[in-house]
């Protein structure tokens, strides 16, 4: 009999098929909009709050001054400008032009009554997160990208999983989780000349692709750590935020979801759901390697009574 952890992998199973027309992919929603217009352009982190701010405030941004947006965003003027040009516009007045046609599609889809107001900010970053979600849940509608990254993560033995800084936390849950169904996973979560001996033994080893995790901020020595491993004849599949930058050019695959930046630190619901739907996506591709392992797993954890429930 299979146990629960089996059971849930087998129920869970990513199953591509041709989309039935209820589940069509419904027309681009204000939010994906606004997300394109932001979308592939390294920003900083006060250009971050400001994309953040328009997300969030879009029927009321989208028709500010200059002077009143970079008031409530809390930045300065020419940081408003910046940000604009930086989209490829050439001034705020010409991003605000592009904002006002989906702030108005926006306005004309809402229903009578206002989305349920939020009485704190730790309210209003759940909102966000759920955002975020629904973002990550349009894109996988076509769940093809992420079977094939399965499929090579599988196969790719050893396997490295590589995170710095911020982004340790998710590549540590990744390796942990990844272990139970891959025989040789290894775990990178410091930069320089460890990353780089790392990498080439992966290598050395037979290793054929490295799973990078870059949350924003994004540091060099991920980048450099990527340039690593490329050099080394590995391949890399990324998970990062939405705010694309040069990561993306050493990636050979790159997976998206965004982050919440409404606290003081950053929040990752949707990186971790990513997270877990590549692991998904890999136990698929080689389902019975899958069921060995796991049922190794269960027994050891029975042997040893490892949880406080068995």
């Amino acid at each position: 009999m299979p146990s629960g952890q089996q059971a849930r992998a087998q129920a869970a199973a990513i199953t591509p098929g041709t989309p039935s027309a209820a589940a069509e992919p419904a027309p681009a929603v204000p939010l994906d909009r606004v997300m394109a217009l932001f979308g592939g352009h390294r920003l900083s982190p006060a250009q971050r709050r400001i994309a953040q701010y328009m997300i969030d405030h879009l029927t009321e941004a989208a028709f500010l001054s200059i002077t009143d947006l970079a008031e409530r965003v809390g930045v300065s003027q020419p940081s408003v400008t910046r940000f604009a040009t930086s989209l490829g516009y050439s001034g705020f007045p010409a991003l605000r032009e592009a904002l006002q046609p989906i702030a108005l599609s926006a306005v004309a889809g809402a229903p009578d009554t206002r989305e349920e107001i939020r009485r704190n900010e730790l309210q209003a970053a759940i909102d966000a997160e759920i955002e975020n979600l629904e973002h990550l849940r349009r894109l996988l509608a076509d769940p093809g990208q992420i079977l094939d990254v399965g499929r090579e993560l599988a196969t790719s033995v050893p396997l490295t999983v590589l995170g710095l800084r911020i982004s340790v936390s998710l590549a540590e849950y990744f390796a942990y989780a990844a272990r139970r169904i891959h025989p040789d996973v290894r775990l990178v979560t410091r930069g320089g000349s460890v990353a780089y001996d790392a990498l080439l033994q992966s290598r050395e080893a037979g290793g054929t692709w490295v799973l990078a995790f870059a949350m924003p901020r994004h540091a060099h020595e991920t980048l450099a750590a990527m340039r690593a491993a490329r050099r080394t004849g590995l391949h890399i599949a990324l998970i990062t935020d939405l705010t694309l930058g040069s990561l993306v050019d050493e990636a050979d695959v790159t997976l998206t979801a965004g982050t919440g930046s409404r606290l003081v630190f950053d929040s990752y619901a949707a990186p971790g759901v990513l997270a877990a739907s590549v692991l998904q996506a890999m136990a698929d591709a080689n389902p019975e390697r899958t069921q060995l392992r796991l049922e190794g797993y269960e027994q050891a954890a029975e042997q040893h009574n490892f949880f406080l429930d068995d």
